[in-house]
């Protein structure tokens, strides 16, 4: 069901995204400090996914779309990326299945040392920063 911007109230849409997404960044960090490498990057997908819901319904005045994938987001919003932020948007898309999946689970579990969450979350806190410029 699609509801166009009579039914919906945008503000209150877009302050609960932006709310829960800095929620979601907060217990990202938490995790990282509690060795917790692997759900600290899915947070850190979570929380900039609802960053570009929120951005997506400030534009549009209409509810985001229902998908995970960033970079089909940003796509949709017709954001202006470099080769390397929809690199990023892409690899960070992946974190959503490899932290949640067992399949995936024990692999992107081996590859989730300190420094490789470390990078990713820095590389996520400055996607965060250009989206909520655009907020």
């Amino acid at each position: 069901m699609t509801e166009n911007s009579s039914n919906i109230n945008v503000d209150k849409i877009v302050k609960h995204w932006i709310e829960t997404s800095e929620d979601d960044y907060q217990t990202m960090l938490t995790l990282f400090n509690s060795k917790k490498y692997s759900w600290a990057l899915f947070l850190g997908h979570i929380s900039t996914e609802k960053l570009l819901k929120a951005l997506y319904v400030k534009r549009f005045e209409k509810h985001a779309p229902f998908t995970h994938n960033l970079y089909r987001l940003a796509e949709q919003l017709d954001l202006k990326l470099s080769e390397e932020q929809a690199d990023w948007l892409d690899e960070i898309t992946s974190f959503n299945l490899n932290a949640r999946y067992d399949d995936y689970k024990r692999e992107f579990h081996s590859i989730c040392t300190p420094e490789y969450a470390q990078n990713w979350i820095e590389i996520i806190k400055n996607l965060r920063t250009w989206i909520e410029e655009m907020l």
